[in-house]
Formats: C-alpha cells, structure tokens, sequence
C-alpha cells in the first residue's frame, strides 16, 4: 500500500510524457544551416539533378569548373553540383537524400524525408541520421558503418546517398560504393 501513490504518480508522469512527446522537425536534422541555401534546389522533381555556380545557376548539368574572365585575368569557379538520390522504401517508411559536391568533395548532405512511419521509426531516424551525415562528410563516401539499432534507416539512407553520388557522377577517392539494393539487405535482417 506504500507505494501506490509512487506508482500512480509514475504511470501519470509517464502518461503525460508521452502524450507530449513531438518528433523533431526534418529541418534539423541536417546540421548546419546551409541547408536554407539548398531550400531553393528542393523544389525541383525528386530525381533530379541541378548544378550551379557561386555566381549564377548554369543550365548544364556537367560538373566541370566554369571559367571566366575578371580584368583581362582568367580564374575558377567551382560549379557545385546537387543531386537527388531515389526515394527508398523499407518497412518503416520512405527515405530521401540530396548531396551537394563541390570542388569534388561531398560538401552537404539533406535528409529530404526518413523513416517515420511511427514515433519510435521517427526517433531511430532522428538519432541516426546526423551521425551518417557526420560520416559521409568526413570520408566522403556512401559505404559508411550502420549505426547500431538504426540498421534500416542506415541502409536506406546509404541506398539514397549512392543513387545521388551516381547522378551527380561522383566517385569516392577510395572507389567505394554503398550498396543500393535493399530487399537483400532487408532479407537478411529477418529474425534478428
């Protein structure tokens, strides 16, 4: 009988936390607030690809340096190439990723929709998502580690990235490739 109002109180506590909880919006799981630049880029069609200079969109969808001529000198100007990867589909939900490369190197990586398809889907995702971006970015590849407990959000974030680095032409100075087919991924995580 002593610990009844102990008990109670839990399970209302508890009631209210999770009535209250709210997933974070996807706007912050990119990590840095280049994203908003990107915004303008995301308004195209999902398979898209869209490459643009720091001075001025360029209509090709090359990803070679433009140059120009300045006071009788000629300089580089990276063009930045953002590229959309596929819309993957697990049994938690859709997920899509857009890359932007400039100068030959992953500079930013947007998570365009994630596995959401409930609160507990959601928040794997949330936490997941910016530990792969951290690394793709630092080893400038698709072919990065699952993150523990996050196999299907890894798998179909990869799967999306590498879809984006083939449009974008893009290959990893150490040639490697994430692998794009998810329904042997996802046969091989039945029952575990």
């Amino acid at each position: 009988m002593r610990r009844a109002p102990i008990v109670l109180t839990a399970t209302v506590l508890g009631t209210a936390g999770v009535l209250l909880f709210k997933p974070l919006p996807v706007s912050s799981l990119t990590g840095t607030s280049s994203a908003s630049s990107d915004s303008s880029a995301s308004s195209s069609s999902p398979d898209s690809t869209s490459s643009s200079s720091s001075a001025a969109a360029s209509p090709s969808s090359s990803a070679s340096a433009s140059s120009s001529a300045g006071s009788g000198s000629s300089s580089t100007k990276a063009i930045s190439t953002t590229a959309t990867g596929a819309l993957e589909t697990d049994r938690y939900g859709n997920t899509q990723v857009k890359v932007t490369i400039t100068k030959g190197r992953i500079t930013e990586v947007t998570v365009l929709a994630y596995n959401d398809g409930d609160p507990r889907s959601a928040e794997i995702s949330q936490q997941a998502i910016p530990l792969l971006r951290q690394e793709v970015l630092s080893k400038r590849t698709a072919a990065v580690d699952a993150v523990s407990g996050a196999t299907y959000t890894s798998n179909a974030y990869e799967a999306s990235l590498q879809s984006a680095l083939d449009k974008a032409g893009y290959t990893s100075p150490d040639g490697s490739k994430a692998n794009t087919d998810l329904s042997s991924a996802d046969a091989n995580l039945f029952g575990h």
